[in-house]
C-alpha cells in the first residue's frame, strides 16, 4: 500500500468511528447541504466551533436557506454577526447569496472554481465547500490541516505544505478526508502536547518519529502590528414619562458603509490616528469627561487604543445625529466586539 493510500485510508477509517457531531455536518459518508458546509466554514474563519455552533443553529433558524439570506435586509444580519469579527464576511455572505439566486437558481455551484467566483469565497472556502458538500476532489488547508500535514512530512512552509496536502487528499471522500483532517487537528493534533499515542497516523508521522511535533508547522516571524488611537463616546440621555420613571438611552450611529465595521451599529467615535485625538469629531457638544481607563482591540494590521469620554444630552442646546437606545436594552443593539467592551468598561463606572 502507497503512503497515500495508507495515510488516506486509516485517517478515513478513524474519521468513521471518531468523527464530531456538529449542526452542519452530516454522518461520515453523507453529503452535508452545501449552504450549512458554506456558511459555518465562512463563520469558523478565526472563530472555535464552541462561539460558532450557538450563532450558527440561531442564524439558520433565522435564515435557514439561500433565498431567505438574499432576500435579508443587511443590517439585520450585521447585527446577528456582532461579536463573530471580520464583518466584511457577513456582508459578502448576503452578497454572495443575491448572486446564487439570480445567476445560480438559488443553488451554490458544484464546482471550486464556479464558487470562487461568488463574492467573498477564497481558495479556502471554495476547496471546502466542494469537497465537503459536493465530493468534489480539492485540497483543503485551514489551521489545523496545515499543522497535521506539516508534521506528517516535516513540511515546512504553505508550498511545501500544499504540494504534501496534494499528495495525500484522496480521489473518493475528499470531504470526509478533509474533516477528519480538521478533527484530528482539534482533537489529538493539537499545537501544544500533541496526544500521539491516540493518533492513527502516528507511524506515519516524521515529526512524531524525530521527537520533533511541536517544532511544526513553522511560523514566520510575526511583524509588530502599529498602533492607532481613538476615543469612544458614550452620550447619554434621560427621557421621563407621566406613567414610569425616567429612561436611560444613549446616541448609537451607524459606521459609514465602507471600510472596517461598515454598516454597524456602534458607539460614536472620532478618528483613528497615529496619536491620540481627544475630544475630535464629538458627536455634540456636552461637558466631556474622559475616564481613567481605556479599551484595546486588535485589527489583522492594527491594534486600536479607545480613550473612553461620558457625557449628558442637553435637547435644548445641541443636537446630535444617530438613534436613541435604551442603556438596559444596549446587548440587543448587536455591537462590535470592540464597542461592547467599551460599554463593558463605562458602565463598570457609572
Amino acid at each position: 500500500m502507497d503512503a497515500k493510500r495508507s495515510i488516506a485510508d486509516k485517517l478515513l477509517d478513524w474519521y468513521d468511528r471518531h468523527a464530531r457531531t456538529l449542526p452542519w455536518r452530516a454522518p461520515p459518508g453523507v453529503r452535508a447541504d452545501p449552504y450549512r458546509v458554506w456558511l459555518s466554514e465562512v463563520m469558523l474563519q478565526q472563530t472555535t466551533v464552541a462561539t460558532v455552533r450557538p450563532r450558527f443553529e440561531a442564524w439558520v433558524a433565522r435564515w435557514p436557506d439561500i433565498a431567505s439570506l438574499a432576500a435579508a435586509d443587511e443590517a439585520e444580519v450585521m447585527a446577528a454577526w456582532a461579536g463573530l469579527g471580520y464583518y466584511a464576511r457577513a456582508r459578502n455572505l448576503v452578497r454572495a447569496a443575491k448572486v446564487i439566486a439570480a445567476d445560480h437558481g438559488g443553488r451554490l455551484p458544484a464546482t471550486e472554481a464556479a464558487l470562487r467566483a461568488l463574492p467573498g469565497l477564497g481558495d479556502y472556502t471554495a476547496a471546502a465547500v466542494a469537497a465537503i458538500a459536493f465530493g468534489q476532489r480539492a485540497v483543503v488547508i485551514d489551521a489545523n490541516v496545515e499543522r497535521v500535514v506539516s508534521r506528517l512530512f516535516c513540511a515546512a512552509g504553505k508550498p511545501a505544505v500544499r504540494a504534501a496536502a496534494e499528495q495525500v487528499t484522496p480521489d473518493q471522500r475528499a470531504g470526509d478526508f478533509a474533516q477528519a483532517m480538521m478533527d484530528l487537528g482539534s482533537a489529538i493534533c493539537s499545537p501544544r502536547r500533541p496526544k500521539c499515542l491516540l493518533c492513527p497516523l502516528a507511524d506515519d508521522c516524521a515529526a512524531h518519529r524525530a521527537g520533533m511535533e511541536e517544532a511544526f508547522p513553522v511560523k514566520p516571524a510575526k511583524k509588530a502590528r502599529p498602533a492607532r488611537f481613538g476615543t469612544i463616546f458614550w452620550l447619554e440621555r434621560e427621557m421621563g414619562a407621566a406613567d414610569s420613571a425616567n429612561r436611560r438611552e444613549l446616541l448609537l450611529v451607524r459606521r459609514p458603509s465602507k471600510g472596517l465595521l461598515g454598516g454597524m451599529r456602534a458607539l460614536p467615535t472620532g478618528p483613528w490616528e497615529l496619536s491620540a485625538p481627544g475630544l475630535a469629531e464629538a458627536p455634540a457638544p456636552a461637558d466631556w469627561v474622559m475616564l481613567n481607563r481605556a479599551v484595546s482591540h486588535g485589527f489583522t494590521h492594527f491594534t486600536l487604543e479607545l480613550a473612553l469620554a461620558v457625557g449628558r444630552w442637553d435637547a435644548h442646546s445641541t443636537h446630535a445625529e444617530g438613534e436613541w437606545w435604551p442603556v438596559d436594552d444596549l446587548a440587543s443593539a448587536g455591537l462590535p466586539t470592540v464597542f461592547a467592551k467599551a460599554a463593558e468598561a463605562i458602565g463598570r463606572t457609572r
